[in-house]
């Protein structure tokens, strides 16, 4: 089964916008919506590479803001139709992430990148996305990028909620006994990576970083505790976590963050 099969077949019985929407999923969206709100001004053009079935395409449309949507799966577009409302100036396209030929250079002044690097598994299919990325963007345009974090999976679904094991991980060397470096394959969905690999990835980009963010922090080791909070503690929850997302001691221990910078 190749690449995209795995995706297709995901997507089609997977409901992402229902993982974004309890408390504890909240906060990656929060705070991925705080940091696109801190860079995009009144007039910008968006697009969103990867949109899935919207949740950030149609947050940002009706804000007012001009989206131009690219998705693969033809499920998550018919979704991001149906929730498509006639306020929105909005476009969805299908299309790939490595392959944006479809859009000319220099055109948009926010990028999304915010689920497609996942699902690559090499890190030339990486750059290539990352590329295009950058390419669509216009001189001075920011772009988000992104990942799921290898450490924090592993203590939340490994190790916290008792997924590990031994015989599949580590003695078929998906995770190093050593270094507990995970490797990943299509068939796993998602390809987990430390901070170092996406440093080497953003290398070879002349391109300024503005915000290394995690974007969940504790929030899915600890998703019992947040859920179960009153909406004053998970406030204060959201303050502190706003506070300390970008701290480099406690980067490693989100399951997902988002590179920001800018072209």
């Amino acid at each position: 089964m190749n690449t995209d099969q795995y995706l297709i077949d995901h997507y089609n019985n997977y409901d992402e916008d229902r993982r974004l929407v309890p408390k504890h999923g909240s906060v990656e969206f929060l705070t991925t919506m705080k940091y696109i709100k801190k860079y995009i001004k009144s007039d910008d053009r968006v697009l969103e590479i990867g949109a899935g079935t919207g949740r950030y395409s149609h947050a940002l449309a009706r804000e007012g803001y001009d989206v131009d949507a690219v998705e693969l799966v033809e499920h998550n577009i018919e979704v991001f139709k149906q929730n498509t409302q006639p306020n929105e100036n909005i476009t969805i396209t299908k299309g790939n992430a490595m392959d944006l030929s479809a859009f000319p250079d220099n055109t948009y002044h926010i990028t999304l990148l915010l689920g497609p690097l996942y699902h690559l598994y090499t890190k030339k299919d990486k750059q290539k996305a990352l590329s295009e990325a950058i390419r669509v963007t216009r001189p001075g345009g920011i772009i988000f990028a992104a990942y799921v974090i290898s450490d924090g999976c592993l203590l939340d679904e490994g190790f916290h909620r008792g997924n590990i094991n031994v015989a599949e991980y580590i003695e078929k060397g998906l995770i190093d006994s050593k270094t507990f470096v995970a490797k990943s394959q299509p068939k796993d969905l998602f390809e987990l990576v430390r901070k170092e690999n996406i440093d080497d990835l953003m290398s070879v980009f002349s391109v300024s970083r503005l915000n290394y963010v995690a974007s969940d922090g504790c929030a899915l080791f600890m998703r019992e505790a947040v859920d179960a909070m009153d909406d004053i503690t998970f406030e204060l929850y959201l303050k502190y976590h706003f506070a300390t997302c970008e701290r480099e001691d406690l980067l490693g221990i989100s399951s997902h963050a988002i590179d920001i910078f800018r072209k």
